[in-house]
């Protein structure tokens, strides 16, 4: 199942929250194969915090952007193994799962390090130059039983650190080979067998699925030394041996790890660089969650975006230009986004996005439940200040009237109590209020310019003006723009004064108004999108 990340614009205001969690929730109604998820790209306002909590809607997720991670990519742990577990159970989990590289962890279940073919391939290389020993890595009789699907008939569990042997000769000649403490492998020859014990073997496996005597069991008994009944051959016997060995012993430590979360464009170059090409995605007590491998750099799918109200790449999440847009659903002019593949677009020119995320609902016979349609209603009497905007359209009435009857609830009284319990500024930093509702235009001469907009309920909010005119300096030079200004908007008197940071001619020419302390009053001036951006676009 893919993931759609739902998503408006940065410095997130009602109506892109609002529309982000009401078409996901349609979204996901009509194509369950995908999953769809709602999310934010900043904070959310005064304005949207009070809607969360007067409709009961989640808030959606912080997305930090929409670059590559390695949870993109990785494949699931299908399975680990535990440091002291025989190699033979990696060899199992290899040829099962079609791997070439395992996880090993250790007793509290953290990447201890991996097992790769080539770790296996050394093992039996250095094995075939002499006779195999475990002085350097004793293995346990129990392990040796397990790999070998035996029977013990005498011993108890412990750790075995002597060579191993295949017994092919003839048993006057095993004294000059065999000696105390190794593990002699022995057919169905009760000569060789007694001979072995005499010589003082830790461990005597018999093959062939042959049972000793009951004499010989005694004599083991006697010189303390164990014996295991196995059904191989002799010669599988002697290799399955060999791979009961804890993985701990043949383990490449200290193995390539990423977080999950880290850019895959920055683990690319290092798994190229390590000898099995490969990444351990671990968690955050150290637990291995995934593999990425050399072939999953190869062409992986980018992630998915479906862009609400807005359609300009310095809106958008970080890493837009990586992702694959698949619609675009807008209320604005036709931005900057670049697509790499044909998309459903859509540039409706209503008071909000909320707006056409309803007819949508409506269209499919579709209706949305009660947190989302609370929501909905919320985004639009923000975006259209309570229908009053002049880009209030017949369509945001003729929602407006539906979602009152749908919530049974006076839209107005509605949005008169959002505004008011949202315009209070007396608790915000200047900073804060510029840069709030903030969206940023790049000028046909190639100039970066910040409108800013702020809705009150009366004028107290101007008798900072002074403040907000320094902060408005400061972000205009933090961010290199040529201009960048504040709408302090009084949804009461309807109308607007405008704060202005840089060069106030090209705004004064823009509405043949002239400012007096970088300020203009711009009465009948209520929308950013309408009245004030595309003046400030064809002039700045």
């Amino acid at each position: 199942m893919a993931t759609v990340y739902v998503s408006g614009h940065r410095n997130p205001d009602l109506d892109s929250i609002g529309s982000a969690i009401g078409y996901a929730e349609l979204k996901q109604r009509l194509r369950s194969d995908d999953r769809y998820v709602p999310v934010r790209l900043g904070p959310v306002n005064a304005q949207t915090r009070w809607a969360l909590d007067r409709s009961g809607a989640d808030e959606p997720d912080f997305l930090r952007h929409v670059r590559l991670r390695v949870r993109d990519v990785m494949q699931r742990c299908a399975v680990t193994v535990a440091h002291d577990a025989p190699v033979r159970e990696v060899g199992r989990a290899m040829t099962g799962e079609g791997l070439d590289l395992v996880a090993v962890t250790d007793e509290h279940g953290a990447l201890a390090g991996v097992v790769s073919e080539r770790d296996l391939a050394r093992m039996y290389i250095r094995e075939s130059q002499s006779a195999s020993t475990f002085e350097d890595r004793p293995v346990r009789l129990g392990a040796i039983n397990e790999v070998l699907g035996g029977r013990i008939l005498a011993g108890e569990d412990r750790e075995v650190s002597g060579r191993l042997w295949v017994v092919a000769v003839d048993v006057g000649s095993m004294e000059d080979r065999i000696g105390a403490g190794d593990i002699a492998v022995v057919g169905d020859r009760p000569d060789a067998q007694r001979r072995a014990l005499e010589l003082g073997v830790a461990v005597l496996v018999t093959s062939y699925d042959t049972e000793p005597g009951e004499d010989l069991v005694a004599l083991a008994h006697e010189h303390d030394a164990a014996v295991i009944v196995s059904p191989l051959d002799s010669y599988v016997t002697g290799r399955m041996v060999q791979l009961a060995v804890p993985c701990a012993t043949v383990m490449s430590r200290e193995p390539l790890t990423a977080s999950p979360d880290d850019l895959l464009a920055e683990v690319a170059d290092r798994i190229k660089d390590v000898e099995y090409r490969a990444a351990i995605a671990i968690d955050a007590d150290g637990a291995p969650v995934g593999i990425v491998s050399r072939s999953d750099l190869v062409s992986p799918s980018p992630r998915r975006v479906l862009l609400v109200d807005h359609a300009e790449q310095a809106q958008s999440v970080p890493g837009i230009e990586e992702a694959e847009v698949v619609e675009i659903l807008d209320h604005h002019h036709i931005g900057s986004i670049e697509t790499r593949i044909p998309v459903k677009a859509t540039f409706d020119p209503v008071g909000s996005t909320a707006t056409l995320v309803v007819e949508r609902f409506r269209r499919e016979g579709r209706e949305p439940k009660r947190p989302t349609a609370t929501m909905l209603l919320a985004a639009l009497l923000s975006d259209t200040v309570v229908l009053t905007s002049p880009t209030t359209t017949d369509r945001d009435e003729r929602v407006v009237a539906y979602l009152e009857e749908l919530l049974e609830l006076d839209a107005r009284e509605f949005g008169m109590e959002m505004f008011e319990a949202s315009s209070d500024a007396s608790d915000l930093g200047a900073e804060e209020i510029v840069a709030r509702d903030a969206k940023e235009y790049t000028t046909a001469a190639g100039h970066t310019i910040g409108i800013a907009q702020f809705e009150t309920v009366g004028t107290g909010l101007l008798e900072r003006r002074a403040e907000l005119l320094e902060a408005l300096e400061a972000e205009r030079e933090k961010r290199g723009y040529a201009l960048y200004a504040l709408m302090v908007t009084d949804i009461v008197s309807r109308g607007t004064e405008l704060l202005v940071a840089g060069d106030t001619g090209p705004v004064e020419r823009a509405f043949g108004v002239r400012a007096r302390d970088s300020a203009l009053e711009l009465p009948g001036v209520m929308s950013r999108k309408k009245q004030v951006a595309p003046k400030l676009l064809a002039n700045a």
